[in-house]
């Protein structure tokens, strides 16, 4: 399984580049799952649902199955929040995980950087940057693609993810 990263600020367009780019993935016949670092208190469920009401009521868990999907909710109830190798080892096997988030974690990453957000470039300070995605010419000798060259952010992403193992020792030596 190999992991590769999307990093920048708010309002970049990590989640609309990443939606334009799994469809390359899918044509190539890859697996392909994200997992999206989201920021205080998100919910996957609505409000008055008999789920939503067990999680209220204090349950540990909730899991949801239907014929379509099912989804597992785990409240944290003032636990830490887990670390990327923890949420790495829920996923099933897939060929391809693109980490979408977590600027912070110590794995190979894709920078994507708008210049409209104002906001300053990670790469500098990041040294698990391999790659910018970005809409405005950036000096680096790192590799660059435009953010509307769908196709080769999607070449960049598989050519920069490493093995499922890298992150974890990566993870790890950061400690």
């Amino acid at each position: 399984m190999k992991v590769i990263g999307l990093a920048g600020w708010s309002g970049a367009g990590k989640t609309t580049l990443l939606t334009r780019a799994i469809p390359y993935f899918l044509k190539d016949g890859l697996r392909v799952s994200v997992i999206k670092h989201a920021h205080h208190a998100f919910d996957v469920d609505v409000p008055g649902k008999d789920s939503w009401r067990h999680r209220e009521a204090g349950a540990a868990e909730v899991l949801v199955s239907s014929s379509q999907r099912w989804a597992l909710m785990r409240e944290l109830r003032g636990a830490a929040e887990p670390r990327l190798p923890e949420l790495l080892a829920k996923l099933s096997r897939v060929d391809l995980v693109v980490v979408e988030g977590f600027k912070r974690e110590p794995h190979r990453k894709i920078e994507v950087h708008r210049a409209a957000n104002g906001k300053p470039l990670l790469f500098p300070d990041d040294p698990g940057v391999v790659g910018i995605v970005t809409d405005t010419p950036v000096e680096t000798r790192l590799a660059t693609a435009h953010l509307d060259d769908v196709a080769a952010v999607a070449a960049m992403l598989l050519r920069s993810a490493v093995s499922i193992e890298d992150v974890l020792a990566a993870c790890e030596a950061e400690g």
